[in-house]
């Protein structure tokens, strides 16, 4: 038999060239094998070795399923090499010759002796070499022809096929064992893996191998991430209801001394970016006490129960570690409104849910343990989540108004060096609308323009470039001279001219004809202040100014040289005007709110049907109502184009040589020809920092 190498690893251990040397009687021949030989000699004397032949094998495969059932970590190759063990029992050589060779020794008469096996693919061969030595060696055959057999005969060769499964069939057992070695081992690794990792019982919940089932919650006995309310501007109210939830957990006796108790949740609420996770940075860096930080999406995985096992290790954690604090951030991944998917209640995600609301104020009751969560979708979180027991108290982080945004500015501008022109109030008047993020954003873009600049501070004109990028993106290539910049310029000045001469509308801040974005030109107006109340007048000046730019161009051009430049334009306006019939009761349909609560749901399927209660004859007044709006809006705007051609030509003329003009400037010149409105002129002393050209 040849040498069979079985490569085996276990506890470090390697095991290699493990061989079985046997001899065998082969047709009255006695041959001794061995793998580590190219050739082989020949003795040709009969000798019987049956008895012993059949002990060896039997100690061999006894051995090998002593090193195979014995050893976890066996590797791949000693299964594929178990599987041709049948072709080193019969002797097989590791000598080799190719199959045209063997034709050419056929023919010469040298070969005395063939064996078959496969079907005939494999054949073991006797032949004479050129030295007059015996050699048996392995050929690998294309098939077994009838030419071939033919040439056997003719040359008077001993030849014979023999059956890989002869050996095999006398033990079943064996056969047995060795196609259920593989799968037994695997599921017993695995098991011992679940084991060692804490699954089927242990901190990984029952059926969880690896852990799956364990919180992933991030935990800082002794929180340290840098931020204390110091660092928190702009949302005072919100600040305040944290800082008494932190003093409460520094000196509880003051408060239950008067029988007060400690609030069991606290639901952070506010667009992206007002700072809701930086509030909870602010507790963990104020409270002193254990904290607990997860996002919602960890708690949803692909298993079943899975989301469920991790909201109870997180909160007997938590438990164990009271008082603490323990941070949910877009807790709307985990918290929708059930009933509402396609699973319904067995659904996944529901489930977690379930155990999310037990663990908070279920039976057993939750002591010690404050959640915070913050979320941008309030709207869709589930109404037993939000009652009191579980969330004591919503906070609404909003958007900051101006002495916020100037306070927000003063935080993240701490460590940046500014011109002696720039000033902080007059920034935060440019940028209503803007959250924390976008403020602190605004300055880090200022920085960079800075420093690619060349500049050792940050000055006006990288603000103002910065609010540009911002707002209405990239800067462009400005267009050259022609009927294209030409039309540009008319269509912004038309903007500028009945936006300041209709009363109610904000004030210019610049107009300039370098691209950003989509856009080929853009007029920029500043409010007076933050505009939390808007009226009817504001809103229709709004619609008035927006429809000058198309103005403009039909008077100036005519009306078939209109472009698709006012594209943006109508889509706002149109917004706005359907805005103040349905939603604000601006129209001569009258007070009502024309607008169904679930045309505004998040649910495709309730929006469809809100669309489709409303009636025809409503939906036909409502169209005619915007259209009026709309009609004349665009009447006033084509006055004014009319009205102050002589001064909209001076405008032009200036912009298209300096091809940016401040607020300023544009009020300055329109003056010399018209008189401002008094509601939109703006005093001197406030007037806000003026671009520079670019």
């Amino acid at each position: 038999m040849a040498a069979s190498s079985i490569c085996l690893t276990s506890n470090g251990l390697s095991t290699s060239n493990t061989k079985l040397n046997l001899n065998k009687e082969i047709y009255g021949r006695h041959v001794a094998s061995s793998s580590g030989l190219p050739s082989l000699a020949i003795a040709s004397r009969p000798v019987s070795v049956k008895a012993t032949l059949d002990q060896k094998l039997q100690e061999g495969r006894r051995g090998f399923l002593k090193l195979l059932l014995g050893n976890v970590g066996f590797s791949l190759p000693a299964l594929v090499g178990a599987k041709n063990a049948y072709a080193d029992d019969q002797g097989v050589s590791s000598s080799r010759m190719s199959y045209s060779r063997f034709l050419e020794y056929l023919d010469k008469g040298r070969v005395t002796k063939v064996d078959l096996f496969e079907n005939g693919t494999i054949a073991i061969v006797e032949a004479i070499s050129p030295d007059n030595r015996l050699q048996r060696v392995r050929v690998q055959l294309p098939g077994l022809s009838q030419e071939l057999l033919q040439k056997f005969r003719e040359k008077n060769i001993d030849f014979a096929a023999h059956n890989g499964q002869e050996e095999d069939s006398g033990n079943p057992l064996f056969n047995i064992i060795g196609n259920l070695a593989f799968p037994v081992i695997l599921i017993g690794g695995l098991f011992l893996l679940s084991r060692r990792s804490g699954g089927m019982g242990g901190p990984g919940g029952p059926g969880f191998p690896l852990g799956i089932g364990q919180s992933k919650a991030k935990f800082q006995m002794e929180p340290n991430t840098g931020v204390t309310f110091d660092d928190v501007a702009g949302v005072d109210e919100a600040k305040q209801d944290f800082m008494e939830v932190v003093e409460f957990l520094k000196k509880p006796e003051r408060f239950t001394a008067v029988g007060a108790r400690i609030p069991k949740g606290v639901l952070l609420i506010g667009p992206p970016g007002t700072g809701k996770t930086l509030l909870a940075k602010a507790i963990a860096g104020e409270a002193g006490v254990p904290f607990f930080s997860i996002s919602g999406s960890e708690f949803v995985e692909m298993f079943v129960g899975v989301g469920a096992s991790r909201v109870r290790d997180l909160f007997k954690k938590a438990k164990e570690n009271a008082p603490c604090i323990v941070f949910v951030d877009e807790i709307d991944a985990v918290g929708r409104q059930r009933g509402a998917g396609i699973g319904g209640g067995n659904d996944e995600r529901e489930q977690t849910l379930n155990q999310l609301l037990t663990e908070m104020d279920g039976f057993e009751g939750n002591t010690g343990v404050i959640v915070v969560a913050a979320t941008n979708r309030a709207d869709i979180l589930d109404s037993a989540l939000l009652r009191p027991g579980r969330f004591d108290r919503q906070v609404s982080v909003d958007v900051p108004d101006v002495r916020g945004r100037t306070e927000i500015l003063k935080v993240h501008g701490s460590n940046k060096k500014f011109d002696s022109n720039v000033s902080l109030d007059v920034v935060a008047m440019r940028t209503p609308g803007f959250s924390g993020a976008d403020l602190a954003n605004l300055l880090n873009e200022a920085a960079i323009l800075a420093g690619r600049r060349g500049k050792t501070a940050i000055s006006s004109k990288e603000i103002d470039d910065s609010i540009d990028r911002i707002v209405a993106g990239m800067e462009g290539t400005v267009m050259t001279d022609g009927k294209s910049k030409s039309l540009v310029a008319y269509h912004e000045v038309g903007h500028a001219i009945c936006g300041t001469l209709t009363p109610g509308h904000d004030a210019v801040q610049k107009v300039t004809l370098v691209p950003r974005g989509q856009a080929r030109g853009l007029t920029w107006f500043i409010p007076a202040d933050d505009p939390t109340l808007i009226s009817k007048q504001q809103l229709f000046a709004r619609i008035v100014g927006g429809l000058g730019g198309r103005a403009a161009e039909e008077v100036i051009f005519g009306e078939p040289e209109v472009t698709t430049g006012a594209a943006g334009d109508l889509q706002q306006i149109t917004g706005l005007a359907k805005q103040m019939v349905t939603t604000f009761g601006m129209s001569d349909i009258g007070p009502w709110s024309l607008m169904d609560p679930s045309a505004q749901n998040g649910d495709v399927i309730m929006r469809m049907m809100a669309r489709n209660s409303m009636s025809e004859k409503l939906a036909e007044d409502i169209d005619a109502a915007v259209k009026r709006l709309s009609d004349g809006a665009y009447e006033i705007a084509l006055g004014h184009i009319r009205n102050n051609r002589e001064a909209i030509d001076k405008i032009v003329e200036v912009l298209l040589e300096k091809e940016t003009m401040s607020g300023e400037e544009f009020r300055a010149i329109l003056s010399e020809f018209v008189e401002i409105p008094v509601e939109n002129r703006v005093p001197p002393s406030t007037a806000p920092a003026a671009a520079v050209p670019v």
